[in-house]
């Protein structure tokens, strides 16, 4: 079995990462975290020669799912998310147009993640760690020595809690589960650039514990 690489797409006005995961052996790929410009995301799965199977949420902000109602309009694929991230979901519209953003509000979600399911890409598995506190329904997909991270960890920094429906205690107690990954674990953030566990255990001060989210 190949090396499984991440594709980096930069999409959307708050620079939000969506990762392709495209495996040739088995021609199929998912896309994780579709925030925006669709007909370029979907271009991206074309160059890669297999067909997009399916759509991965680490979690429902507005600049994490503003392109999913353009892809699944010309691809029918199913939405995965978890359940407590509802409300960004169904009011992802709105929740934009707070931010003087305008996207197309997500059609339903077709499946549940919850923690412990394991997702399929041809021969590739990845486990869902529910990992709260940026957002109440927040996961991570994790496998094969990699880490799809959505906005719990960033290179250098975590996501903001105080936000809406943040726990700054959930997100101290994920992130402490975080650590516990490898060191050699690549992590791919919803924004920024990609790092490791042990860059992040090295230089982040969220995750050495020097610092604390903000909150109460």
């Amino acid at each position: 079995m190949s090396l499984l690489m991440p594709q980096q797409l930069t999409v959307g006005p708050l620079q939000e990462n969506c990762w392709l995961l495209a495996d040739p052996e088995s021609g199929k790929a998912v896309l994780v975290d579709p925030g925006d410009e669709a007909p370029a995301l979907l271009a991206a799965v074309d160059a890669t020669g297999c067909t997009l199977e399916a759509i991965w949420l680490t979690h429902a902000h507005f600049d994490h799912v503003g392109g999913v109602a353009g892809i699944v309009a010309q691809r029918p694929v199913p939405i995965w998310v978890h359940p407590e991230d509802a409300f960004f979901y169904t009011n992802a519209a709105s929740n934009a147009a707070n931010w003087g953003v305008v996207i197309d509000n997500p059609p339903p979600a077709d499946y549940e993640l919850a923690e412990g399911d394991r997702m399929q890409l041809g021969a590739y598995s990845f486990d869902v760690w529910h990992l709260p506190g940026h957002a109440p329904g927040h996961v991570a997909f994790i496998g094969h020595g990699l880490c799809l991270s959505g906005d719990l960890l960033f290179a250098g920094s975590i996501g903001r809690t105080d936000l809406p429906l943040c726990n700054p205690a959930a997100m101290r107690q994920s992130l402490m589960r975080m650590a516990t990954l490898g060191p050699e674990t690549r992590v791919f953030p919803g924004h920024g650039v990609s790092t490791t566990i042990a860059r992040e255990l090295t230089s982040n001060p969220f995750l050495r514990g020097a610092a604390r989210p903000l909150g109460n």
